[in-house]
């Protein structure tokens, strides 16, 4: 007889009452490693915070016990019922704790909105304890019910009397079930802060025995002040203040939402729904990135922002972005049982249709705030453009030595450190050579250029790639370009760019910081690119000898001098006139020597794009502009 054959009904196993949980734990926790085990204790405490989102509970006590293997969770809320079902004969805590699918949240009367919609969560936890006691304060009682693996070891007994209400679960994971029944009290202690911050105005208290310590957690600035702790301890800058909307509602959606902008370059949106995470997102987060990107776009189309040939993508307006999404929804739907996605289709255009129209007018009535973001936005859309473009014609090796590909003209420092490292980009060999002479060998490199590089806001990216002198300068400073830049191997913590005091050093000096803005704008962004401020004018007067690195500086120490000297005046033709010891103490000398750091304030990177682009850009009729409008104030011309 085939096994075929032999398949009959005594071959069906039917798993009754919470067996199907101990069989099979992975389909309701997920697993039974560390996030299968804490999943018991967030059941517990999101059944708490369900009592708290209704306006029913106001303090939540969570601990830790000295064994860390077992937890009491406790709210002060109405108390789960204890009197008898009039259908199954037993009480309403027993039905609850035993059976799956057995709950107050599948009418919505009892609550508007919660986080455990399936009925399973507290029975679940029972099923998967070495032991679970059930405390109830109601009706002006205390009532007790002990449990082992799922299973009453004995009806529910009044424990004499109480003053206000409220339930208290002590449970011990079981080890037979767990690979490790220990919990993480860091874990612990972060995600009830959260909830503490998704439920403005709630106190959580969390105690850990065997450290010996207590937390309370209470927030009330609710999703405001969440956002504030993620932007801090991402790491990153905010480069504008906090957009914020509060509980709107919308078919019985409540939405909170908070998003700023930072310095960062990924994206990070943390989305919760009935205070529960969304670690995998769902319709709701969706929403709410449709909604920032169409918010966006509309306010740089109202106000004509969109730079000539300029393409802004969903990502470029995401980046740096630090969001937090909060949804309360009547009847979510959630993949799975350990809800770590959103599935009501619903959700994605109610979010948009709450958030949208509030972040569009925060930007019109904060023009500041709206053109701060935009100009980030630019920034980003120009650099990830170049790195898409290097990326299919630049395959560069990485230095694996500070000594590997570097050009010939380079005179390298001998230290290794990037921290004591400094690169001089030198305008010409003549300059370059008094710049190696008279340089501190130990930490600081010369790097000299020949003439006046390329315009890379006129050029493309092929001819950028080509050229010579600019391929020079990425090969020394080591971090490379485009999809391959690293700032870990920058070689220099400091590029500092040595050119003639004269209006044609200024412009090498304009045409190397397009290049940096434009091509490697992360330099800018770490305060690595510096200005040289060497002198144009040598002074001396009787014993003592001034330099004037301008013209109207060179009328100032003039004018401080004594009426009857006359000073001798010496202008320098370039770099080159200068003694190599001159050149060190004036300009190089860390000691002695005036640097410029290039910074972008956050409110102006979209006009300094806009100036950049005007002045340096393929249409003259800006540079045209331009100068016609500054004629007036010119008295004289550095020709």
């Amino acid at each position: 007889m085939t096994a075929e054959s032999s398949y009959s009904a005594k071959d069906i196993t039917v798993l009754e009452g919470l067996e199907p949980v101990r069989k099979r734990p992975g389909m309701y926790i997920g697993g039974v490693g560390k996030d299968g085990l804490h999943h018991l204790l967030w059941e517990l405490v999101d059944n708490c915070v369900d009592e708290a989102m209704n306006g029913y509970a106001t303090s939540i006590a969570v601990t830790i016990h000295a064994d860390g293997c077992s937890a009491t969770v406790a709210d002060n809320g109405r108390g789960i019922p204890v009197d008898i079902h009039p259908k199954y004969q037993r009480s309403a805590l027993e039905l609850i704790l035993t059976t799956l699918h057995a709950g107050g949240k599948f009418d919505n009367k009892l609550y508007e909105t919660s986080g455990g919609l399936h009925g399973v969560g507290a029975s679940v936890v029972n099923a998967l304890s070495q032991k679970l006691v059930a405390t109830v304060k109601r009706d002006d009682a205390t009532w007790v019910q002990e449990f082992k693996r799922g299973v009453s070891l004995g009806p529910i007994a009044k424990d004499g009397k109480a003053r206000g209400t409220g339930t208290s679960i002590f449970f011990r994971p079981d080890p037979a079930i767990f690979e490790d029944v220990s919990f993480e009290v860091e874990e612990v202690a972060e995600r009830l802060e959260t909830k503490a911050y998704l439920n403005g105005g709630l106190k959580i208290v969390f105690r850990d025995e065997a450290n010996k310590t207590s937390q309370t957690f209470h927030h009330e600035g609710g999703v405001a002040d969440l956002i504030q702790a993620k932007v801090l301890n991402s790491g990153a800058t905010p480069t504008i203040d906090t957009f914020f909307v509060q509980r709107k509602e919308e078919q019985g959606f409540r939405v909170e939402a908070a998003v700023c902008w930072t310095d960062a370059t990924r994206e990070k949106v943390s989305s919760y729904v009935n205070t529960i995470p969304t670690q995998d997102g769902g319709t709701h987060e969706l929403g709410f990135r449709d909604a920032v990107v169409k918010a966006i776009r509309n306010y740089i189309e109202t106000h004509d922002l969109q730079p000539r040939g300029v393409n802004i993508s969903a990502e470029d307006i995401r980046e740096g972005m630090v969001a937090v999404i909060s949804t309360f929804i009547p009847d979510p739907q959630f993949q799975g049982q350990t809800k770590d996605r959103l599935n009501n289709p619903s959700a994605r255009g109610i979010v948009d249709a709450i958030v949208r129209p509030d972040l569009e007018q925060w930007f019109h009535q904060n023009a500041s705030v709206g053109e701060a973001v935009v100009g980030r936005i630019v920034q980003s859309a120009r650099a990830r453009a170049a790195s898409r473009a290097a990326a299919t014609q630049v395959r560069r090796k990485a230095s694996v030595s500070h000594r590997l590909n570097l050009p010939g003209k380079l005179a390298d420092c001998s230290s290794t450190s990037p921290d004591d490292s400094e690169l001089f980009i030198v305008e010409g060999d003549s300059a370059g050579g008094s710049a190696k002479q008279g340089r501190d060998r130990r930490t600081q490199a010369v790097l000299p250029l020949r003439g006046k590089v390329l315009n890379t806001e006129q050029a493309n990216l092929s001819k950028v790639l080509a050229n010579k002198e600019l391929g020079d300068v990425v090969k020394a400073l080591g971090c490379g370009l485009g999809d391959h830049f690293d700032i870990e191997r920058l070689r220099y913590h400091k590029v500092i760019l040595l050119m003639d005091a004269d209006s044609d050093g200024h412009h090498i000096a304009t045409l190397l910081l397009t290049f940096i803005y434009r091509y490697l704008p992360r330099l800018i962004e770490g305060g690595h690119v510096y200005l040289a401020q060497p002198p144009l004018y040598r002074i001396i007067s009787g014993k003592d000898t001034h330099w004037a690195r301008s013209d109207g500086h060179k009328e100032r120490i003039i004018g401080s001098l004594r009426k009857n000297s006359k000073p001798e005046v010496t202008r320098f033709k370039g770099l080159g006139e200068m003694m190599p010891a001159t050149l060190y103490r004036t300009t190089m000398d860390p000691a002695l020597r005036s640097i410029l750091q290039v910074a972008i304030p956050s409110d102006q990177v979209l006009e300094t794009d806009r100036v950049i682009n005007d002045l340096m850009g393929k249409d003259p009729s800006k540079r045209f502009d331009f100068i016609m409008g500054g004629a007036g104030n010119v008295a004289s011309l550095d020709i």
